[in-house]
């Protein structure tokens, strides 16, 4: 009998993913979706009719410990991806990412333990390192909360630590590097740069040209997380997601424009450029837990996931549902 798994954040980006991948592996998958008035089920409106029968869907509010309960009740594992994200909008709106990032993992571990669920992946991210203090940057990296983002992020993390250690709970903490791919927000870097050359724009506005990201195809972050679920070795642990690898974001940049439109030139935009002390400058993580934990291995390099991402982003449909002309916060 297939195990039944709970994926919170369902409706998003890498939520979306894990529940396809899911689905291909052959589990039963409840897919947790943000409660709204317009009835959306986010990025799972985008399935076939036919994969779509195959999900249970529940909406809900992660903030919300009912709701929570009565998700994950009849569950074997739960994968909690529910999160605010964009860190601009953590400068002006940090009470939000308290409530949502903090407290609603809080409403998961608490759930989790009363219901005696078998296995619990909790979603940190690499932000909460900071900038690279020594390369690569294994799971021992002190932690840096240069932004309201990163802080709430190491906030839920030993949270979910503090219920493995203090009630035993079979929890683990998954840390994805920079994951990129089909149906990302505008609020990343490479959606940015790709709709805006897609679009004919021939000044791409950016940021800051020189921090370095560990980009991950989202394909290969979904496996990550299903193969940490079935290795009893990871309980217990923190684990990166990542390529051990770095390029920076000018050079990413221009590797697009190479490839979409070579007479488009950066144009570096004072709004998208975080605070100093808050830019994360060098990302570049370490992989051999993951892959001494469980039996992970990446099948996309960075040539091959960016081919198949312009390719997602140049059909129409996928195109027109993005703001390219904005600065997406």
């Amino acid at each position: 009998m297939s195990k039944k798994i709970l994926v919170t954040g369902a409706d998003g980006f890498i939520g979306s993913h894990l529940v396809e991948h899911l689905l291909d592996c052959g589990y039963q998958v409840k897919a947790f979706c943000l409660y709204n008035s317009f009835n959306s089920y986010g990025w799972l409106d985008t399935f076939p009719k036919e994969k779509l029968a195959n999900i249970e869907i529940f909406m809900g509010d992660v903030r919300d410990p009912n709701g929570v309960r009565i998700a994950m009740e009849g569950c074997d594992w739960v994968f909690h991806l529910a999160a605010l994200i964009a860190i601009p909008y953590s400068y002006h709106s940090p009470d939000s990412y308290v409530d949502t990032n903090i407290k609603g993992t809080l409403n998961i571990l608490q759930a989790a333990r009363q219901l005696n669920i078998e296995r619990v992946l909790v979603t940190s991210t690499s932000e909460v390192y900071g900038t690279a203090q020594y390369i690569p940057i294994d799971e021992k990296h002190p932690f840096q909360g240069q932004s309201p983002y990163s802080a709430t992020k190491i906030g839920a993390d030993r949270i979910a630590e503090s219920f493995y250690r203090s009630f035993d709970m079979p929890v683990t903490i998954v840390r994805p590097f920079n994951t990129y791919g089909p149906r990302q927000s505008a609020r990343a870097v490479i959606p940015t740069i790709i709709t805006q050359l897609l679009n004919g724009m021939e000044e791409i506005k950016l940021g800051d040209l020189t921090p370095t990201r560990d980009l991950v195809f989202v394909k290969d972050t979904v496996r990550g997380f299903e193969a940490i679920a079935r290795s009893e070795k990871a309980i217990g642990e923190e684990i990166n997601i990542a390529t051990q690898s770095e390029i920076s974001i000018g050079t990413l940049a221009q590797t697009m424009i190479n490839q979409i439109n070579p007479k488009a030139v950066i144009v570096q935009d004072k709004e998208r450029m975080r605070p100093s002390k808050s830019e994360v400058f060098r990302l570049y993580g370490a992989n051999s837990k993951i892959k001494a934990l469980t039996d992970w291995e990446m099948q996309f390099d960075l040539e091959t996931g960016i081919a198949e991402t312009i390719k997602w982003f140049d059909h129409k449909d996928n195109l027109k549902a993005y703001k390219h002309e904005i600065y997406n916060v």
